[in-house]
């Protein structure tokens, strides 16, 4: 269906949404969900979910329901790196072998073909990692390199060139029109297979930047520098726009996903016609699947629609392994790389392709279904009051704290579930300090797809780090809040001028999410 048709389908359904005025034009219809069997809700459920969802007046107790972070998809917290790797609480038992065999799809190692494990080769020839499991070490946040003698197996550059009208899409207002950088494509890769030349070598710098905080307090901000070093095939595109990308945490990503995107749509405001300085903006994608414009979700900037898109575009950018939606056997090999598009390949035998689409349908499976531990110590009184310093600072303007799933007919661990997610989905223009200067669709050089914070406070415990933003900059929740500019730089600034001890409530408070 174009989009011209899904316009005029929830025009008569009554379900495009009256925000024109504010900027959204064409885009306040999309609200079509074709990866989803959807229950329609009643008119109860309607004003049951209104109430629950209704902020708190009362911060000396924690809400119902709010240590189940995930609905009854949540899991106890375990106390060890595999926090983030369990199946959603409530998956029926007939389903957990499907969760095992995508488990083992993800942190299978491909290797390169011609290969005697024919249900294994295809690897490359480029390719940032060999598993997905490589990037998402135990299903968590990935890291900048810590040191010359570090690899970049959990980061990457995003890289891409202004484009022309032949690269403009007609059906997604707004669209920012790029191309791939004609040498490099997409994405960089910093691995090869033997007969062939990586792409570069990621050489990172910072530079220290102290902040002073109310009460005599100092923080120390790290300011990066990034190069693409050591290129394999010649100098970049004079305007090739390169951006840092760390691997983001894998849990609830089933949930997001079963979020109405008209609960989403409806918090949008890119005119920011009520001045409260927030303008959050939907990135719109084109779909592979459906082909049609969809709600973007999942990465950096909201730049895929469904998890399932998310991973197959994954397996093709990182491990250059061709699949049903990105079906080139080289990967992110360009034409001007012919060594690397002639060179044999995985695909061809009785898969089709080198993870044919029962392979693709269970890592997308697994992806869906780890599941969002528990909150901590909700209510203890330090993270009640750092709850109260995050509502009353203004941080769920982004950070939605609650939804209400659909109900599905077909997804019982995502249906019709309160979750705690802490994102509201959409673009917000976060400033320069943050500005990669690389659009995706309709996301700007400066904007990026508000983080859902369920699970940063078991980062260490999972990833061994606490490095956080889309390139991991960030040593700490403090420093990340202190990154915020653009619409969020009152936030930031009362964070700066609050008394130290709310202050330090307000890292409690994020530390139990």
């Amino acid at each position: 269906m174009r989009h011209s048709s899904i316009l005029r389908s929830l025009a008569g359904a009554g379900l495009v949404l009256g925000l024109s005025a504010s900027g959204f034009g064409a885009h306040a219809g999309v609200l079509d969900e074709p990866h989803l069997r959807i229950v329609p809700r009643t008119e109860a459920e309607k004003e049951r979910i209104g109430k629950v969802l209704a902020a708190p007046d009362d911060f000396s107790a924690a809400q119902t329901f709010e240590e189940m972070s995930a609905g009854a998809a949540t899991v106890r917290p375990r106390n060890n790196a595999d926090a983030f790797s369990q199946p959603s609480g409530n998956m029926p038992f007939a389903d957990e072998l499907d969760f095992k065999v995508g488990n083992g799809l993800f942190r299978k190692l491909w290797v390169s073909s011609p290969s005697s494990t024919l249900a294994s080769d295809g690897l490359g020839p480029l390719y940032n990692a060999r598993s997905c499991q490589r990037c998402h070490l135990k299903d968590g946040r990935g890291h900048p390199p810590e040191g010359p003698e570090d690899t970049a197996v959990s980061m990457f550059l995003r890289v891409s060139v202004p484009g022309g009208e032949e690269q403009a899409m007609a059906e997604i207002e707004d669209y920012i029109s790029t191309s791939p950088e004609p040498t490099y494509g997409a994405q960089l890769q910093d691995f090869s297979l033997p007969g062939h030349k990586a792409e570069y070598r990621l050489d990172v710098s910072y530079e220290e930047r102290k902040v002073a905080l109310s009460g005599g307090e100092v923080a120390s901000l790290r300011v990066p520098t990034y190069e693409a070093a050591d290129l394999g095939y010649g100098p970049l595109h004079p305007e090739a726009m390169l951006s840092p990308r760390v691997a983001p945490q894998m849990i609830g990503l089933g949930l997001l996903e079963a979020i109405p995107a008209a609960d989403i749509m409806a918090k949008a405001d890119p005119g920011d016609v009520d001045g409260d300085g927030i303008s959050g903006r939907p990135n719109i994608i084109w779909s592979l699947e459906y082909d049609m414009p969809m709600l973007g979700r999942f990465g950096h900037k909201a730049g895929a629609p469904t998890v399932k898109h998310q991973t197959a575009s994954a397996f093709a950018g990182d491990i250059g392994i061709s699949n049903p939606l990105f079906p080139d056997p080289w990967g992110e090999c360009t034409e001007a790389q012919a060594a690397c598009r002639a060179g044999p390949h995985g695909d061809g035998d009785d898969r089709v392709y080198e993870i044919d689409g029962e392979g693709l349908d269970l890592v997308t499976f697994y992806s869906r279904n780890l599941a969002v531990p528990a909150r901590r110590d909700v209510s203890e009184a330090e993270v009640l009051r750092g709850k109260e310093v995050f509502y009353d600072t203004g941080c769920t303007s982004c950070h939605t704290p609650a939804y209400v799933t659909h109900r599905l007919e077909d997804q019982p661990e995502q249906s019709f579930q309160l979750i705690w997610p802490y994102t509201d989905m959409l673009l917000h223009d976060m400033g320069e300090g943050l500005a990669d200067n690389r659009p995706e669709a309709r996301a700007t050089g400066r904007e990026w797809r508000t983080a859902p914070l369920w699970g940063v406070g078991m980062t260490e415990r999972v990833s061994g780090h606490t490095y956080f933003l889309h390139d991991g900059r960030a040593r700490s929740l403090l420093e990340a809040i202190l990154w915020h500019g653009g619409e969020a730089q009152a936030q930031r600034d009362a964070v700066v001028e609050m008394a130290p001890e709310d202050r330090a409530a307000l890292i409690e408070f994020l530390e139990s999410l």
